[in-house]
């Protein structure tokens, strides 16, 4: 096989770092990352998978860095020519690890004689990146169904695995899985490495905002190991019910929320935080029988008066999810609660 087109590829590379130009790095680098695929399908075995690990990953960062640069110098933020170019090379990279005919032994040494498959989970999380960058989260589809197809998924190494379902997760919580969200979040938290604190805050920044939709409120404690502030009014609005303090934490942060895509699930939580408002409520008046005066008082006394119809509208919608038992008397202008239970925890907290 003939190496000359890589080596010449690599030096023109060197050559364009050299230059400082980001934007000539990534063309000669995305000219050695073709050439590369190019010599690596023709050798048998597994032995180049290192190798082709680091030119997939600096062909992600040459593009991310030249599209920056150009942005800078176009005064815009849309263009992302070269990302969308780099996963073009690295799909290329994908099929020629995926469509490898040896079959895949888990702890196989690299050889000439290994299959190419033990590369591919490295290469799908890379994509994962580049799809979540350009805001194309349906082609991440493309990759699951072949990758858990063949457990590859349960294949890599623990990095791997860890980062693999990381982007799982997320991409569960904006389909709405918040089942499988929580426990790919929760296996990528468990097995992430112990010293590795910034990828653990990663991983609670979304792991977070499910657990708090799914009713399992997590310790200051732990909020404050991490330095995860920006959630501590949102735990303390939806243990106390004090519904001021959520909106406000939710309001301040508003920005960050948005940019990690959470935003809309943390508004969610909202109900939670009415539910136990009104719980304390009931606690207070001693009754099952509250007219719904009582309740917008409540509202007022936070400094967010509301009136009853938009009280009643807020129980219906709290009665409808069942995390209040009892019924609406519209003409008397009355919530009438169960006698038993009528706060269940069980619809709150999901098993």
């Amino acid at each position: 096989v003939d190496w000359s087109n890589v080596f010449n590829a690599l030096l023109d590379t060197h050559a364009a770092i050299r230059t400082n130009d980001l934007a000539k790095v990534y063309e000669a680098q995305s000219s050695f990352h073709s050439a590369f695929n190019h010599t690596f399908g023709s050798y048998k075995g597994n032995w180049l998978i290192p190798a082709l690990h680091v030119v997939c990953r600096n062909t992600h960062k040459a593009a991310v860095l030249a599209d920056k640069a150009v942005n800078r110098i176009k005064n815009t933020r849309n263009d992302h020519a070269r990302l969308h170019s780099a996963v073009t090379l690295l799909q290329a990279s994908y099929s020629k690890t995926l469509n490898d005919r040896v079959d895949m032994r888990r702890n196989e040494p690299l050889s000439e004689d290994g299959s190419k498959k033990v590369g591919v989970l490295y290469i799908v999380n890379q994509l994962f990146s580049m799809y979540f960058e350009l805001n194309t989260l349906r082609l991440c589809k493309n990759l699951l169904k072949p990758v858990e197809s063949r457990g590859i998924h349960e294949s890599g190494s623990i990095g791997e695995m860890v980062t693999y379902r990381y982007y799982v997760g997320r991409l569960n919580m904006f389909e709405d899985q918040y089942d499988l969200a929580e426990k790919n979040f929760d296996y990528a938290l468990r097995h992430c490495h112990k010293s590795a604190s910034a990828n653990k805050k990663r991983i609670l920044n979304y792991l977070v905002p499910v657990k708090l939709l799914r009713g399992r409120l997590p310790t200051i404690k732990l909020l404050e190991k991490y330095s995860l502030n920006e959630f501590l009014p949102l735990l303390n609005g939806m243990r106390t019910g004090n519904l001021m303090e959520f909106s406000d934490g939710l309001m301040k942060n508003q920005d960050l929320f948005i940019r990690r895509g959470t935003y809309l699930l943390l508004e969610k939580c909202k109900m939670i935080c009415y539910r136990n408002l009104f719980k304390r409520v009931y606690k207070i008046i001693g009754k099952e029988q509250i007219r719904l005066e009582m309740i917008a008082r409540s509202f007022k006394w936070l400094g967010m008066p509301i009136d009853l119809d938009e009280v009643e509208c807020i129980l219906a919608n709290l009665i409808f999810k069942q995390y209040i038992r009892g019924y609406l008397s519209h003409a008397k202008r009355v919530l009438v609660l169960s006698k038993k239970d009528p706060f269940p925890t069980s619809k709150v907290i999901k098993s």
